[in-house]
């Protein structure tokens, strides 16, 4: 299926909804970040850079740059996942140790659907713009392979 907006993925939503999971976790959990630093902080703005990474690649028209950011994305997830390891294993986190699980459990999910539309992606000819309404830039991408291949002149009009 293809989506023309990025509002319209579910991994996009899915990285919504982790982001609102985590803001809710760290406000419940204020008093419990006392003396681990800047950790409170660090998986707010992680998990905020999934959904982020998610929306500007599929905004920037090409696969090779839509794959750059949802590796990007999926390394903020990594992140948000190596933080839930250390909550899960600091003493003040006990009593959120099923919250905690959760949001690894996310972040693993937005993980592998990511690995996935990856995979898709690298699957596809390279320069292909994969968002319905873009006719024109994958025109336009198509001509450039076929100028690359050929060394000539295109005739963008008979192409389809």
């Amino acid at each position: 299926m293809q989506y023309e907006r990025f509002e319209d993925l579910p991994v996009w939503k899915d990285a919504i909804d982790f982001s609102v999971n985590v803001f809710e976790f760290t406000s419940q959990s204020r008093g419990l970040f006392g003396d681990l630093g800047d950790l409170k902080s660090q998986i707010e703005r992680a998990s905020v850079s999934i959904s982020r990474n998610i929306a500007e690649g599929f905004e920037r028209g090409s696969n090779a740059e839509l794959i750059r950011f949802l590796y990007i994305a999926r390394g903020s997830c990594g992140e948000c996942r190596s933080l839930t390891h250390i909550f899960g294993n600091v003493p003040n986190f006990r009593s959120k140790k099923h919250q905690v699980q959760t949001l690894r459990s996310s972040a693993e999910s937005i993980s592998r659907q990511l690995v996935g539309w990856i995979e898709s992606l690298q699957n596809t000819s390279h320069g292909e713009v994969t968002k319905i309404g873009k006719d024109k830039e994958a025109v336009a991408a198509n001509g450039f392979r076929q100028i690359l291949m050929s060394g000539g002149p295109v005739d963008f009009d008979k192409m389809e």
